[in-house]
């Protein structure tokens, strides 16, 4: 099937009779005729038993994204930190290292800059243009992963997927890479050379501002066996001795997740949350190159304007990521646009506030326009040189273009623009 028939058809096939939309699993439990039945299913969890671990509903739009972004298998989760965190810690353990690209969403940069840290699990920031010698010189004998981002929010740098892929297949570890602003319509990762991918799902796949959530996709390539992660090859004794490696094969990666981290941690999304996912997966294509259109229209009109010192968004031909962008993302590179108001802070909250169709909000990539001002919101908890590092200074306004007609948009623009005259 294309991807636009996949939006609508994986995941859930209805039997004779059945409802022909997804239905909503409302449940906790599910009842075995015997006792043994259960206990099997704690060896070989093939079957839903407890909506902790999965549930009909939820499975289905695994499935489906899974599909879309050519993966073996997924793992649905509360959020996309949920699923950035279990992720690295599905690899990672107190006294291991990894090394990510410096250019990613601020809350991914605490959570692994601050938080794993206080969990005794080391992250090495690299920039995501260093050279080959640099990103070598960052592995360690102790590092398990290297983490990177499409397109980074809110720098919008693209990331060379194959390079870094390459770079740490040489290394004999396993890509992640955050696909939430391209989603699999732009981007497949995995295609690249991508071991996992993982979304916030809140963004783009939802695309109605209605759910929090966020996925993790195996692509069922690495070789979990190689000799660097044990916790895949050895008995797992929380498990019942079970290895996952022999056992599960190609999803070894997911099962664990799974098994052993959404056992204890509990992240997983309701049933309902995966329904209102599922209808936002359904016109993905459809959206996704609405966003696109618009954005670049309206990227090459704020070039235009006087009071916009810089623009970032790699369809310009002006921008250093546009050749990459073409690469990777053929097909667009997706609503988001950021821009520097000359003037610094106070001329971007300026503008900002004088916007009237487009929404403040703490969000992105809705089907509304919507307007942040990073280094006072979803960045504030950065330092300067975290910030430096991020590209984000106190000018910089992330705008992410709507499903609105795009001349409507770009009127708030213009209107907005011309109260920084007064």
């Amino acid at each position: 099937m294309k991807f636009e028939t996949q939006c609508m058809h994986e995941g859930y096939t209805p039997a004779n009779g059945a409802p022909r939309v997804m239905p909503i699993v409302q449940s906790t439990t599910y009842v075995f005729d015997s006792t043994d039945h259960i206990g099997d299913l704690f060896n070989l969890p093939n079957e839903h038993m407890y909506s902790r671990f999965s549930n009909p509903t939820v499975e289905c739009v695994e499935k489906k994204i899974a599909a879309l972004e050519g993966g073996v298998a997924a793992m649905c989760t509360s959020s996309g930190q949920a699923a950035s965190l279990l992720s690295v810690i599905n690899v990672c353990s107190a006294g291991d290292s990894f090394i990510s690209t410096n250019s990613i969403y601020g809350g991914t940069v605490n959570l692994f800059a601050v938080t794993l840290k206080k969990l005794g699990i080391e992250c090495i920031f690299v920039s995501p243009e260093a050279s080959d010698e640099e990103l070598q010189a960052a592995v360690k004998p102790n590092t398990k992963l290297v983490f990177g981002e499409t397109l980074a929010n809110p720098a919008l740098t693209v990331l060379d997927i194959e390079r870094f892929a390459a770079f740490a297949h040489r290394n004999n570890l396993p890509l992640i890479v955050d696909n939430t602003f391209p989603t699999p319509y732009l981007c497949r990762p995995i295609e690249h050379g991508a071991d996992i991918v993982i979304h916030s799902t809140t963004k783009y796949m939802d695309g109605h501002a209605l759910q929090v959530g966020g996925v993790i996709v195996d692509g069922g390539h690495f070789n979990w066996a190689n000799g660097k992660f044990p916790d895949f090859v050895e008995p797992d004794e929380s498990y019942h001795g079970i290895s996952y490696t022999e056992s599960f094969g190609n999803q070894a990666y997911i099962i664990k997740a799974r098994m052993q981290l959404m056992r204890d941690l509990g992240c997983y999304p309701a049933a309902n949350s995966a329904f209102l996912l599922n209808l936002g997966l359904e016109t993905l294509a459809i959206r996704m190159d609405r966003y696109c259109d618009n954005a670049q229209k309206v990227a090459e009109y704020l070039e235009g304007c006087k009071h916009v010192a810089s623009v970032s968004y790699p369809g310009l031909k002006s921008s250093p990521y546009y050749n990459r962008a073409k690469h990777y993302m053929p097909k667009g590179c997706s609503g988001v646009i950021t821009f520097n108001i000359k003037g610094g802070k106070s001329a971007a909250v300026k503008f900002m506030d004088a916007l009237q169709l487009a929404s403040k909000v703490v969000h992105v990539a809705d089907i509304r326009t919507c307007v942040l001002h990073p280094a006072s919101a979803t960045h504030r908890q950065l330092t300067d040189a975290q910030l430096e590092a991020a590209g984000i200074d106190g000018g910089m306004i992330r705008f992410s273009v709507g499903l609105e007609n795009v001349e409507d948009i770009i009127a708030d623009i213009a209107q907005a623009m011309d109260k920084l005259d007064a």
